[in-house]
């Protein structure tokens, strides 16, 4: 059968839909006897307002927007897990899209979660220019997780990500490496950021830095490891987890054994890189506890607590696994 409608039940209870409309939105305006017509004639069909409905007719949204850059990276999801425990505890629900690491993309993206007047947006490692973030932040509050900003009307969750990849490239060191290249995420949210540490860390050792293009995606990673092949490392510095397992995958094909000819160390900590089977030595980044922080800092901005910007930096740390070793060496787990 077919779901009923606002219109089902006006016919139901001999009233306009617009009357209808004005009890589901808990209108002052209806006299009580009209209110509980359609409230029975409701109840009697089955019919049950759409929250989003609601939302668009009243213009007080319960709903926050969520755009992630990748549906494939375990990243985003654990973020969102954040977003999603503190949205639940204030009665808010989520709208999630994504853009596909485009700025094109995204941008179409943007506009579709503005056209559900959220009370809040939170944009997870977005690429889209911030001249369009910005004007989403003067419609409706705007958090960003891994991506700078220096918008007052926008609120930021990042990590120290220069700290976090030399913690990479000084473990490499202690463990006796000396040809540490570093795969980078290219244009991504936060490249620049992990590529800059990385070359600090590395001119810090005294050591020539190898950078190698690359995306925040295990193709990308695969690819950059057959780009090194006639030169190869014995570490590689990936610019995430994802990159890192493409980048081991290849390794492996070409007849290198991780850690034992080249070791390898990811960053974010996502679950994948804790998986036996892969056991990633790797920077952790407190996934859930940014989407906790970008969705407070939205219902902050949603009730009228401040209006000032906070930018919260979270301190990385490294997370030892079976894939960093000594030179020719086997992992010592830490």
């Amino acid at each position: 059968m077919a779901r009923p409608t606002m219109e089902d039940v006006a016919r139901r209870a001999g009233v306009s839909r617009a009357l209808v409309s004005l009890v589901m939105r808990e209108s002052p305006k209806v006299s009580p006897q009209r209110r509980a017509a359609v409230l029975k004639a409701a109840q009697e069909l089955g019919y049950s307002p759409h929250a989003m409905a609601r939302s668009l007719a009243s213009r007080t949204s319960r709903v926050l927007g969520v755009m992630l850059s990748d549906l494939h990276n375990a990243f985003f999801a654990e973020v969102v897990d954040g977003i999603d425990e503190v949205a639940r505890s204030q009665g808010f629900d989520l709208i999630i899209n994504t853009g596909g690491r485009s700025p094109a993309r995204e941008r179409r993206a943007l506009e579709s979660l503005l056209s559900f007047r959220p009370a809040g947006l939170a944009l997870l490692s977005p690429v889209v220019p911030m001249s369009a973030i910005g004007r989403a932040a003067d419609q409706t509050a705007v958090a960003l997780v891994a991506r700078s900003s220096r918008l007052s009307t926008v609120d930021t969750v990042n990590d120290d990500g220069e700290r976090g990849i030399g913690l990479a490239v000084d473990h490499l060191v202690s463990l006796g490496h000396k040809r540490i290249a570093h795969l980078d995420g290219g244009r991504g949210s936060q490249a620049a950021i992990r590529r800059r540490g990385y070359l600090a860390a590395m001119a810090r050792h005294g050591l020539a830095p190898r950078v190698v293009a690359s995306e925040y995606t295990d193709a990308a990673g695969a690819r950059a490891v057959r780009e090194l092949a006639p030169d190869m490392p014995t570490g590689i510095v990936s610019c995430n987890d994802f990159n890192a397992v493409g980048a081991i995958s290849a390794l492996a094909e070409a007849g290198f054994r991780v850690p034992r000819d080249v070791s390898v160390v990811g960053y974010d900590n996502t679950s994948l890189a804790a998986l036996r089977h892969v056991s990633l030595t790797t920077v952790d980044q407190p996934r859930e506890e940014f989407g906790r922080l970008a969705a407070q800092a939205l219902l902050q901005r949603v009730r009228g607590e401040r209006a000032e910007p906070v930018r919260h930096l979270l301190r990385p740390s490294l997370v030892v696994r079976a894939t960093t070793a000594p030179p020719g060496g086997t992992p010592n787990h830490s």
